[in-house]
């Protein structure tokens, strides 16, 4: 497998992060090198967490299909929102985290300012055409201090990037392939989405998009 970084830290000296508000950035390719590993590594995951559905507090079905893997992961049902270390379909623990996954956020969240980020969950959403995410914060987690690093394959997208509150007009943010979004500190708790992502077929990845989240939950 190829060493990502050298094309990951080249992605960012050519382009530089976007800043998107105090706390917030886009980096535009910054995981583009290291897609096909990026997406052999979840072809793994899901083969032993495979992808599902989840169902709201209120009894809606996600229209995002979406597994979890590292020492937690991000689960949802009629008990609420949560994290827990065993797949809930299986009772097994969460597949590791691949050490590419760690690498890549830890670098995301270093050319960000946000040095020493090691996640012990990552969130695989996948998106078929018309999937969508509300408008939402990431809250769950116990630590706040600590930055979400959020990393788009295949599909685009629009990333609807809010404000501190519901009711604030999102920023429409175009991502593609090897985009990633890193925001923390005074954005840490911005309500953020994704819109439904139109019909297309991806080179790499056809008629879905990958989302990979990267969070310290515990």
């Amino acid at each position: 497998m190829q060493n990502p970084s050298r094309g990951l830290f080249e992605a960012v000296a050519n382009t530089g992060p976007e800043q998107l508000a105090p706390g917030a950035w886009l980096l535009h390719g910054f995981a583009l090198e290291a897609g096909t590993a990026l997406s052999m590594a979840v072809e793994h995951i899901k083969a032993r967490a495979p992808f599902r559905h989840l169902e709201t507090p209120g009894g809606f079905r996600m229209s995002v299909a979406m597994t979890n893997c590292g020492s937690v992961g991000w689960v949802s049902d009629r008990r609420g929102y949560r994290y827990q270390s065993c797949d809930p379909l299986s009772g097994s623990p969460w597949p590791p985290m691949p050490p590419l996954f760690a690498k890549l956020a830890a670098a995301a969240a270093q050319a960000c300012g946000f040095p020493g980020f090691a996640p012990d969950a990552c969130l695989v959403n996948r998106y078929a055409p018309g999937a969508r995410l509300t408008l939402h914060q990431d809250k769950d987690e116990r630590d706040f201090d600590s930055p979400i690093v959020s990393v788009s394959l295949g599909l685009p997208a629009i990333f609807l990037f809010g404000g501190e509150t519901r009711s604030e007009r999102p920023r429409r943010l175009p991502l593609q392939h090897g985009d990633v979004v890193v925001w923390g500190a005074a954005a840490r708790l911005r309500y953020h989405g994704v819109s439904p992502v139109k019909e297309g077929c991806h080179d790499m990845l056809g008629a879905q998009r990958l989302n990979l989240t990267f969070r310290r939950a515990r």
